[in-house]
């Protein structure tokens, strides 16, 4: 069975945040680290543009997180969560924050991306072009870099996939190349366009 089929299976084939049955598609949960069935929901295309697009964001749209926000499922309620925290200027999801609970892994999963942080908090991680960088995004190597404690080098051109952010630096990332996870400064990186 794909992962698709599963989600479609787990939630009756409708969106697992708001309902609708409308373009629903299998998203995974940035940063991916566990991706499959525990780190992917089934979404509508409404709720996917909103969640990616900040400036997007139609508040009135989130209030199906009332529902979805007990989901038993780790993906569903991590998305409902950073919602809610990116919603809480509103007034009624601070109610919902409330109420809600995690586990202290799924905490973590849900404040990688930050939107529990006010802006002047943020760490903002920029590529060599000033393009900023999120979790989960693909970057590629603009200058031969030498790893640290290794004898490896990592080539010019070499992309890095799913890369995670320093919390701290806004200099740092880290990433995979070949077997090794490494850390690479953000001026030696270009971000990857989606199709890339």
């Amino acid at each position: 069975m794909s992962l698709l089929d599963e989600l479609k299976n787990r939630s009756g084939n409708q969106c697992e945040l708001c309902t609708s049955t409308n373009d629903v598609s299998t998203y995974e949960v940035k940063p991916t680290s566990t991706g499959g069935v525990d780190g992917s929901l089934l979404a509508c295309a409404t709720c996917i543009d909103q969640i990616e697009n900040p400036e997007n964001t139609d508040a009135n749209h989130w209030r199906c997180l009332n529902d979805s926000m007990w989901s038993e499922h780790r993906a569903v309620k991590v998305v409902a969560w950073r919602m809610l925290q990116r919603l809480r200027n509103e007034g009624w999801p601070k109610d919902m924050l409330d109420m809600m609970y995690l586990e202290d892994d799924d905490l973590r999963f849900a404040q990688a991306t930050g939107e529990h942080l006010d802006d002047s908090e943020k760490v903002i991680h920029r590529d060599v072009n000033g393009t900023i960088l999120q979790a989960g995004d693909s970057v590629v190597l603009i200058k031969d870099l030498k790893v640290k404690g290794s004898s490896m080098v990592a080539k010019q051109g070499t992309a890095v996939r799913r890369i995670s952010l320093d919390r701290d630096n806004a200099k740092y990332i880290e990433g995979k190349v070949g077997p090794t996870q490494i850390v690479i400064i953000t001026d030696y990186v270009k971000k990857m366009a989606e199709k890339e």
